[in-house]
């Protein structure tokens, strides 16, 4: 039991480090996001969300991802959870400006250790989604790993997150890793590889592919 109080008091840390940033970030976030979190939309749209299915969005920020969802499939399931309650206070604005509650529910959680059976009352989703968040989560391996065993049969994982830019040119690479670090995110060198090794873990099947010179990375983790 002791073990599990280092594990809290980091994920504490890190939710009071998100708070800091985003009490006054989180209103200005979408606007200036746009502009450089590339291949969000992307990823939504092949989403392909079954009829009444319950998608779950880890790291769901100020829910703008959820609405896009919420739109392209009206009788979706809709779940978030994110670390920072700074930033579930716009979500839960967003959601309700746009009348995206009735099939709606939003907790602060942690993605690596969550319990969904109690934070939500099930135990499994037909589509687990990650957008630019693993590059901010201290344990993103357990938050990745935590997504697999939270699927469905037929069930997949979306991830979009930074690239290594290694097809980009230098100056631009160690601009925006300078930016980039400023919000205290690291892009993850080694993401296609966890996630091929929690692949054979878990049963999945995994897809992989860069995106505009590598300056993103996307990937399916699938069960049969």
């Amino acid at each position: 039991m002791a073990a599990a109080a280092p594990r809290a008091n980091k994920a504490s840390g890190h939710a009071e480090q998100m708070d800091a940033i985003y009490a006054l970030q989180r209103h200005i976030y979408d606007l200036t996001r746009k502009y450089y979190l590339l291949g969000r939309d992307r990823l939504i749209e092949q989403l392909n969300v079954p009829a009444g299915g319950h998608v779950l969005e880890v790291g769901c920020g100020t829910a703008r991802n959820l609405s896009l969802v919420a739109t392209a499939w009206p009788y979706a399931h809709l779940y978030g959870v994110d670390i920072s309650s700074e930033m579930l206070k716009s979500a839960r604005k967003n959601l309700e400006k746009h009348h995206f509650t009735a099939h709606q529910s939003l907790a602060l959680a942690d993605a690596a250790s969550f319990d969904p059976q109690a934070v939500f009352g099930r135990k499994t989703f037909d589509r687990v989604f990650c957008s630019y968040t693993l590059s901010m989560i201290p344990a993103w391996e357990e938050a990745l790993e935590n997504c697999c065993s939270l699927l469905a049969p037929g069930g997949e994982v979306h991830v979009i997150d930074f690239g290594q830019q290694e097809q980009l040119p230098r100056w631009f690479a160690l601009m925006l890793r300078a930016w980039l670090a400023r919000f205290h995110v690291e892009p993850r060198a080694d993401l296609f590889a966890v996630s091929e090794s929690l692949a054979g873990r878990f049963g999945l099947t995994c897809e992989t592919r860069q995106l505009y010179r590598d300056y993103a990375r996307y990937l399916v983790l699938s069960r049969p």
